[in-house]
């Protein structure tokens, strides 16, 4: 018997790219990301942003 997990890998994207399917300004979305309030990580400059948990955020809003 295997019992092996099969993880689902998060969809990671760019602020540009986030910008281009969205229509956001880049600096909106990165003051979202300075204010904690989208799921990101960062690779040296680059902002790396949780694609499913940003627009889990759009139909959500701040919950605070």
């Amino acid at each position: 018997m295997n019992n092996t997990t099969t993880l689902k890998l998060p969809v990671m994207k760019t602020i540009k790219e986030i910008m281009t399917e969205t229509g956001f300004s880049y600096r909106h979305i990165s003051q979202l990301c300075h204010q904690n309030k989208i799921v990101y990580i960062r690779t040296g400059k680059k902002f790396l942003i949780n694609y499913e948990k940003f627009i889990e955020y759009l139909n959500t809003g701040d919950t605070e």
